[in-house]
């Protein structure tokens, strides 16, 4: 199955490639994706909950550390991650978007991920 409903990384600009300070982190959702993968599996489309934790790690480390979660879906996910408290060098953000669906009886989640480098200097 190749339907990629979310998450989408959102950057302040397509130029941009350093980040510094306090940075916004939100992600999109593709709705009509993700409805057609739900009827594609069989589970419930009725959403009762979508939320987006993110994570950073160094580039090249294996352990990645949670920045925030946020069910904000009106506000794109949004969490603020102070850059100001890491070294400077290349890292990776990963937003793990998760969407617990259920009609009463039966509940499931389904989770899709995305991974972004990005470069902090500060």
């Amino acid at each position: 199955m190749s339907l990629n409903w979310g998450p989408h990384f959102i950057v302040p600009t397509g130029t941009r490639r350093k980040y510094s300070g306090a940075i916004s982190l939100r992600e999109t959702l593709d709705k009509g994706l993700l409805a057609r993968e739900l009827a594609e599996l069989g589970l419930s489309r009725k959403v009762l909950k979508i939320s987006n934790p993110w994570y950073y790690r160094k580039k090249g480390a294996e352990t990645w550390i949670k920045i925030g979660e946020s069910d904000d879906e009106a506000g794109n996910f949004p969490v603020t991650w102070d850059t100001t408290k890491i070294e400077n060098g290349s890292y990776e953000i990963l937003g793990l978007m998760h969407v617990y669906v259920g009609n009463g009886a039966v509940q499931a989640a389904i989770a899709r991920e995305a991974v972004t480098p990005l470069t902090v200097e500060n």
